[in-house]
C-alpha cells in the first residue's frame, strides 16, 4: 500500500506537488499545474486502471472518514467497471476527472488529484523527508515567492499591514516570518490579509499568531484528529518569539472564497479565540488536513486523513467556511477594516496632534480604492 509521499499540516502542496509556491492553486485550482507543467503525457489503459485502483485503496485506508472512503472507493471502481475514464487519453484531464468524482462524493475541498509533468520523486513506503533534489526544489521556489510573504507596509494611521500568500511548511520560512511581524512591531493597529491564501502548514501560523498572545501565555490554537494511530494533535502557541509581541493592538483579518485550509484556520482561531476582527466574505470550507499519496509517476492524490477540532467550539470550519465579523465584498475589506482600524485609534489619541493625524489618514483610509472583484473569483489562477 503506498505510504504518503509526504505529510502536509492543511494542504501545503507546495512547489513538491505543482512546481508553484502559490496556495491558491492547491486549494482552487482544479487539476491545476505550476509553471513548467505545460506537456500533457499521453494516457494509457493500463495506467489508467492502475491509477483508478491505487486511488481506490488509498482513500478507502487512508480518508479521515473509514465509511466515506470505502463508499468512494466503491464509486471510483464502479465508474471504471462502466467504462467512464476510458476515453480520456489526456493525464491532465483524468487528474480533473478523479478530482471531480472524489469531491462530489465527499464534499470535502481538499480531495483531489494532482498531475505533474516531472515525474514525482521516488520515496520509501516509511514516511520521510523528500529527496534533497526536491527539497532544493521547493526551497528555491518558495524563496522566489518570500514564503508567501508578498507585502509588508505601514499604511496611514500607523496601521501595519501584512498581504500573507501562503503559510510555508519549511523551516527556512520561520525567518521571514519573524522579520515580518518585527516590521509591525511599532504599528498602532495590524492588518493580516489573507484574501488570497489558499493554505500551507499550521506549524508558520504558530508563529505567526504567537504575536498576538500576551508573553507568559500559552493559547491552546487547534488540534487535529488523525485516522492513522486514532491520536489527536495539539497546537499551542509558542512559548517565546524573538521581538515585541502585538498583543493588545486592534487585529484584523481580511478573508475571501479563496481564503483556503491553513489561512481559514488563522481566522477561525483569531475569531474564536477573540485575538481580533475578520473583515470580507465566506471562506472556502476545507478544514480537514492531510498528505499526498503517489499513484503513477505522474499522478498524485492528496486525500484528507485528519479532521480540525477547535478547542472552543470543538467543531471546525468544513464545508461551511469562516464567516466574517463584517461580511463586505473582498474587494472592499482592505478599506473597510483601515477605516475600523482608525476609528478604533481615534477613541484614545495621544494628544491633539495625534487626533489631527489620524482624522487625515481617516480621509485617506475612505479613499482607498476597492480591489477588483474578479480577483476574488475562483478560476484558473492569474499570472
Amino acid at each position: 500500500m503506498n505510504a504518503p509521499l509526504r505529510r502536509f499540516g492543511l494542504l501545503a502542496l507546495t512547489s513538491l506537488a505543482l512546481g508553484a509556491s502559490s496556495a491558491l492553486a492547491q486549494t482552487h485550482g482544479g487539476g491545476a499545474a505550476g509553471p513548467g507543467d505545460t506537456v500533457d503525457h499521453p494516457l494509457d489503459a493500463a495506467t489508467r486502471s492502475a491509477v483508478v485502483e491505487s486511488l481506490a485503496v488509498a482513500v478507502q485506508r487512508w480518508y479521515v472518514f473509514p465509511d466515506r472512503g470505502a463508499g468512494l472507493a466503491k464509486d471510483l471502481r464502479r465508474r471504471a467497471a462502466k467504462r467512464e475514464y476510458d476515453r480520456i487519453t489526456s493525464q491532465r484531464e483524468f487528474a480533473d476527472s478523479l478530482r471531480a468524482h472524489m469531491q462530489a462524493y465527499t464534499h470535502d475541498g481538499h480531495m483531489r488529484v494532482h498531475y505533474r509533468a516531472e515525474p514525482w520523486p521516488k520515496q520509501a513506503e516509511n514516511e520521510g523527508p523528500p529527496p534533497p533534489e526536491e527539497r532544493a526544489r521547493q526551497l528555491a521556489a518558495e524563496r522566489r515567492q518570500n514564503f508567501g510573504f508578498q507585502r509588508v507596509e505601514r499604511l496611514p494611521g500607523n496601521v501595519g499591514y501584512l498581504d500573507l500568500r501562503s503559510f510555508s511548511g519549511l523551516p527556512e520560512a520561520h525567518a521571514t516570518a519573524i522579520a515580518a511581524m518585527n516590521v509591525l512591531a511599532n504599528c498602532d493597529a495590524v492588518i493580516v490579509d489573507v484574501r488570497r491564501n489558499g493554505g500551507g502548514d499550521p506549524t508558520l501560523l504558530q508563529t505567526v499568531i504567537t504575536y498576538f498572545v500576551a508573553p507568559g501565555d500559552r493559547l491552546h490554537v487547534n488540534d487535529f484528529y488523525l485516522r492513522e494511530g486514532d491520536r489527536t494533535e495539539q497546537f499551542w502557541s509558542a512559548a517565546n518569539v524573538p521581538g515585541p509581541r502585538l498583543n493588545g493592538k486592534p487585529l484584523y483579518v481580511l478573508t475571501s472564497p479563496l481564503t483556503g485550509s491553513c489561512a481559514e484556520e488563522f481566522a477561525y482561531d483569531v475569531q474564536t479565540h477573540a485575538l481580533g476582527t475578520l473583515y470580507g466574505a465566506t471562506t472556502a470550507g476545507a478544514a480537514n488536513p492531510g498528505g499526498l499519496f503517489p499513484l503513477s509517476d505522474h499522478l498524485a492524490a492528496f486525500i484528507a486523513t485528519g479532521r480540525a477540532i477547535n478547542p472552543v467550539t470543538h467543531t471546525n470550519w468544513e464545508g461551511v467556511g469562516v464567516k466574517p465579523d463584517h461580511d463586505v465584498p473582498p474587494g472592499d475589506a482592505l478599506r473597510e477594516a483601515h477605516v475600523a482600524a482608525i476609528t478604533k485609534l481615534l477613541e484614545t489619541p495621544a494628544d491633539e496632534d495625534h487626533r489631527a493625524l489620524l482624522n487625515r489618514a481617516l480621509e485617506r483610509a475612505k479613499a482607498t480604492v476597492s480591489d477588483p472583484a474578479e480577483d476574488f473569483v475562483r478560476g484558473p489562477r492569474r499570472r
